[in-house]
Order: structure tokens, then C-alpha cells, then sequence
């Protein structure tokens, strides 16, 4: 029986159920349940234009449904952080639905953003794990999650059910406004059906060689991020789970951009955490990922150190990088899920390494009632 000395490692090991319950709420079988989307009929407007306000991770899985959204339903979507939406009253001639996205569905910033876009004529969508929580009965539209109780103060099985609410949304979507064929539909659907297991399958490995991670690179003080397209939102997500659980400083950055300045920054105390994989079937996918492999080839010659988030059996990023944690492959807009438990993992440990309370961080709360 697997052993859990904090609640945060408990919670990560708790994802594969948590998503598999947030799936039975919107899913009956293999195909979208009519009374679970009902609801959400009329949320989005007539050209297809939504904003999406949210804080912290939550803004997080907000970057990675921009991509997605526009990916598969052609939507036109915008990102803000909820604490600046919530202060900006100019009016927006668009009038884009809003989408608001919160662990507790209480964060003040964005229930402000909630209340503004409300007060200002515009359609709302509410994805919130707290069942009755403020942000999920005041929206013209909600979307529960299924997390469960999430104890520990950086969110783990709650981001992952955020991110597979918002794939579901994105896959209701493109159904409805027939961008992605019927076959398409239920090819994506099972593949989102099986991912539960598939990430129990390799939680035990990930758990063990993030672990032997962490010991290696204790002595970071910066760590690097990068990602490509939707895996970018990944990397800003794994740089801040590094942050808040063990106060070791790290950012997040599309990948492109690190010559751009931030590569000044990368020596033997200043690693890379580099997201390679890729979609073999997505044309789209390859093009990210062949500039990943050049740029991780580039920094094997400066001498930089890095661990990779790759493809299980992709011998071309292990051999240019540092270190490789495998993922067992899946579609593009997919592979955010389990690539993002490898890296909860790794600031788990790193905080252990640096002697961190990583339930209770400092400084932070579960929800953030007061801005």
C-alpha cells in the first residue's frame, strides 16, 4: 500500500480518481451527457468570443483552454488575470462570454471579475471544485468539478480536473459547431476515457525518479521552464508549483523566448525543465517539437543542465538532455494532463529536499478571500 507523509502527495496520487469523477459528471458512457450540458446552451456569445479570468493556477489551465478552444472550436479567446479584469472599466465593444475559473469558487479577485462581467451584460461560466461555492451559483452557466477535498495549499488534483473540464468543454464545443467530425468526437472522447488509468500506471515511476531529481538538483537556486504552444501554460504551472512548495525561485517561458534574454541566466545553479513531447499525428505538434530538439541540442553545447518532459521512447530528447522523465503518449491538446503530475511531483520533493512544510507554505492560503 502506497504510503503518503503529506496530503500534497496524497492528492497527487488521488488524480486518476479525481478526473475519473469529473469525467461521470459530464459523460454518459462515451459520449456527452444532454442534461449534464444543458446548462450550457447559451453561455457563449453569437461570434464565438470568450474571455477567460482567472488567478494563480487556475490561470494556468485558463492559458492552456485559450489553445484549445481556438485549436478545435476556432473560438477567438483572451486570458486575463482576474485581479486586473476586475479593476478595468472600460467597456469592452465586444462583449466576449466569460469564463472564470477557481479552486474553492470563493478567490475574491475572480469573483470580482464574476460579478463585473455580470453587471456589465455578459454571459458567465463558472468552473469551480467546491460544490455550492459562491462563483458556481452566482454564473449564468457552471461547470462542478469532482476534485474532492483538496487539503494541501499548492493544487494538484484540482488543476488536472480544471483541465479536464475545460478539454470537455472543448470537445462540447467543437461538436456543437461541427469542427471536429463525429468520428473525430468519439476517438477523443475514448482517448480522455482512458486516461485515468493510463496516469495511475506510471504515477509509481515518475514518484521514484522525481525523487532521485530533486536530490540532484537541491543545490538550484533558479530554475527555467519552457514550453511550446499549450505545453507553455504547463511550464508557468510547473515553475509556480516550484515556487510555492519550496521557495526555490523558478519561471515559466515559451520556449522560443529563451534566447531572448533569459538564457543569460542558465548556468550549473540555473537548470532547464524543458516539455518535448509531442503528438506524431499533429503536423502542427511536430513543428514544436523539432524546435524543442534544437534548442536542446544548442544548450547541450553551452553546457546547460536539463531536465526533459519527453515522449516514453523518444531517444532524441535523452540524449540531449540532462535528465528525461517519460510520458506515455497521447494526443496534443491531452498531453497537458499527465505532463504536469511530473512536475507537482518534482516540487513535492524539492521541497522535502529543502526541508519545506509543503502542505502549508508560507505565506499562502487555499483560498484567497481577500485581495
Amino acid at each position: 500500500m502506497t504510503e503518503f507523509p503529506h496530503a500534497m502527495l496524497r492528492e497527487i496520487y488521488e488524480q486518476p480518481d479525481a478526473i475519473q469523477r469529473t469525467l461521470a459528471l459530464y459523460l454518459h458512457g462515451q459520449s456527452f451527457d444532454p442534461k449534464a450540458f444543458a446548462p450550457l446552451a447559451n453561455w457563449l456569445n453569437a461570434r464565438g468570443e470568450v474571455l477567460i479570468a482567472a488567478s494563480g493556477s487556475s490561470r494556468h489551465a485558463g492559458l492552456a483552454a485559450e489553445i484549445i478552444l481556438e485549436d478545435l472550436c476556432g473560438l477567438a479567446v483572451d486570458v486575463e488575470y482576474a485581479s486586473e479584469y476586475a479593476t478595468h472599466t472600460a467597456a469592452n465593444p465586444r462583449n466576449p462570454s466569460v469564463l472564470v475559473i477557481s479552486q474553492s469558487g470563493e478567490t475574491s479577485d475572480t469573483l470580482a471579475a464574476l460579478r463585473y462581467a455580470r453587471s456589465t451584460g455578459h454571459q458567465t461560466l463558472a468552473i469551480a471544485n467546491v460544490p455550492g461555492s459562491t462563483m458556481l451559483r452566482e454564473a449564468s452557466a457552471a461547470m462542478p468539478l469532482a476534485a474532492g477535498k483538496e487539503l494541501a495549499i499548492p493544487a494538484t488534483k484540482s488543476f488536472t480536473c480544471q483541465l479536464t473540464a475545460l478539454y470537455l468543454l472543448a470537445l462540447y464545443e467543437a461538436q456543437r459547431l461541427q469542427t471536429i467530425d463525429p468520428a473525430g468526437i468519439i476517438r477523443l472522447l475514448a482517448e480522455l476515457a482512458a486516461l485515468p488509468s493510463q496516469i495511475e500506471r506510471q504515477l509509481d515511476r515518475w514518484r521514484e525518479q522525481t525523487a532521485k531529481l530533486a536530490a540532484k538538483y537541491s543545490d538550484a537556486t533558479t530554475f527555467l521552464y519552457l514550453g511550446r504552444g499549450v505545453h507553455y501554460a504547463m511550464a508557468r504551472e510547473g515553475a509556480l508549483k516550484m515556487k510555492e512548495s519550496s521557495y526555490v525561485h523558478a519561471e515559466g517561458y515559451p520556449a522560443g523566448e529563451l534566447k531572448h534574454g533569459p538564457n543569460a541566466l542558465v548556468s550549473e545553479q540555473v537548470p532547464l525543465v524543458v516539455i518535448a513531447t509531442v503528438d506524431e499525428a499533429s503536423s502542427d505538434s511536430k513543428d514544436r517539437y523539432e524546435k524543442t530538439v534544437q534548442l536542446l541540442d544548442d544548450m547541450k553545447k553551452q553546457g546547460a543542465r536539463v531536465i526533459a518532459i519527453a515522449n516514453a521512447g523518444d531517444q532524441t530528447i535523452a540524449a540531449l538532455a540532462s535528465d528525461c522523465i517519460e510520458i506515455e503518449p497521447v494526443s496534443e491538446h491531452l498531453l497537458i494532463i499527465p505532463e504536469v503530475i511530473p512536475l507537482q511531483l518534482f516540487s513535492y520533493f524539492m521541497a522535502l529536499e529543502h526541508g519545506v512544510d509543503v502542505d502549508r507554505p508560507r505565506n499562502l492560503s487555499k483560498a484567497v478571500i481577500e485581495a
